[in-house]
Formats: structure tokens, C-alpha cells, sequence
């Protein structure tokens, strides 16, 4: 006895129905952006390396993450994807029109996969350099020196916006982020 398509369907939803299905091939929507956060945006970062800084908001990327940088030359924030979850919004804005990301994705700051290595006696026990220091690509180095150079063009239009970007968010006693106004 066969079964039609309609009836293997039926099945397979009856038995399925408790459990997530993924199906390949599907994404899901952007969420939209906070209006406050707009390119050109002044933003705080929240969390990671770099929590505390005030970087500068470029564009949002495919993936959802937002793009923003420093500049490198202000407040040593290169440029970086970050999740809109650990960002505040100030209410300064900087012109970005002139700084050109269009070619920047997800991918380009994705870890290159290093080859596994079989793992022996030598192996573990040798010691291993701690003298050596990360090595960035000339590419990466030139694409964040010519953001840089358009941004700091904008920012130095500004009065005191120089020493705004330089100086990290910190919060005192008594001091309530949830209170303030950005």
C-alpha cells in the first residue's frame, strides 16, 4: 500500500509537531533598528574588550550586527561588529556620508579555520611563544585607515567632539544609566 503526499505529510506533522523543524534554506527578518541608532550615531559600548568606549555607528551588516569603529586613532576601537543588545545610543550624531563601507561583510571578519594538528607527547609539552604577536593584513590595516581618515575629517568639524570619542563611559555611585539622558 502506498500513501499520497497529502497522507506522508499528515504523518510527519503528527509526529513532528512537538519538536522544531529547521528547514534549509530559510532566514529570518532583520529586526528593525532602534530609531536612535542611525549612521552617524555616537554609541556606547556595553560589553567586551572595548565596554565603555564611544564609537562611532557605520551601518548595520546582513547578519543583523551593527558596524562601528572608534576611530583606531581616537580611542583604539577598530572596526568591529557588534550586537545592538550592548550598544546605548547617544543623541551625537557625526556625518558618515563620506566614509564607504559598502564593501565590508560578515565574512570578512570571520577567523580563517586553522589546520588541526595531531596532538602528541612533544606536542603538549612544548612550550609555545609567548612573544609572538598577531600579525594583521596589510588590507585590513589600509581599509581601516581610510575610515579613519574620513571620519576624523567630520569629527574634527566638531568642537570637543574629539575629547568626547577619546574619554570611556564610566558610571559613579548613585549614578543610574536608566536616568540619563544620551
Amino acid at each position: 500500500m502506498t500513501l499520497t503526499d497529502k497522507e506522508n505529510r499528515a504523518i510527519v506533522t503528527k509526529f513532528l509537531s512537538n519538536k522544531k523543524v529547521k528547514v534549509k534554506g530559510t532566514k529570518r527578518p532583520l529586526r528593525p533598528l532602534r530609531s536612535s541608532l542611525v549612521p552617524g550615531a555616537v554609541v556606547i559600548l556595553l560589553a567586551g574588550r572595548y565596554a565603555g568606549k564611544r564609537v562611532i555607528f557605520l551601518r548595520q551588516l546582513e547578519s543583523g550586527l551593527l558596524l562601528v569603529t572608534g576611530p583606531y586613532l581616537l580611542n583604539g576601537v577598530p572596526v568591529r561588529r557588534v550586537s545592538k543588545k550592548y550598544v546605548i545610543a547617544t543623541s551625537t550624531k557625526v556625518n558618515v556620508s563620506g566614509c564607504d563601507t559598502s564593501a565590508l561583510k560578515d565574512s570578512d571578519f570571520m577567523r580563517e579555520k586553522k589546520d588541526k594538528k595531531e596532538k602528541g607527547e612533544e606536542q603538549f609539552f612544548e612550550k609555545k611563544n609567548k612573544d609572538e604577536k598577531k600579525v594583521y593584513s596589510p588590507e585590513k590595516i589600509a581599509r581601516q585607515k581610510k575610515i579613519d581618515a574620513s571620519l576624523l575629517k567630520e569629527i574634527e568639524k566638531v568642537e570637543h567632539l574629539k575629547d568626547y570619542i577619546s574619554t570611556s563611559f564610566t558610571l559613579l555611585n548613585g549614578q543610574y544609566p536608566h536616568a540619563m539622558k544620551f
